[in-house]
């Protein structure tokens, strides 16, 4: 599988909302991140399906390489 691209070293703070779906890009080629827009299409990549646990602010991951999709875990500093 090819490396995704990189949206953004930085994480997309997102308010999400309980029990909602949100499906977060991990192609990096979305023009609407941190989600999927179908930009994946024959890349060989899909999109994450996230289902909120609560209703807070949570920070999905821009760099695309986090070791825990689809929340950011620093991985963007060392890029």
């Amino acid at each position: 599988m090819p490396e995704p691209v990189i949206a953004a070293k930085h994480p997309f703070p997102v308010v999400v909302e309980q029990g909602k779906d949100y499906y977060w890009c991990a192609c990096g080629r979305s023009k609407t991140q941190p989600f999927c827009d179908g930009s994946h299409k024959g890349t060989g990549f899909v999109p994450l399906k996230y289902t909120a646990t609560a209703s807070s602010t949570v920070y999905f991951c821009g760099c695309k390489h986090t070791k825990t999709p689809p929340l950011c875990d620093g991985t963007h500093k060392s890029l």
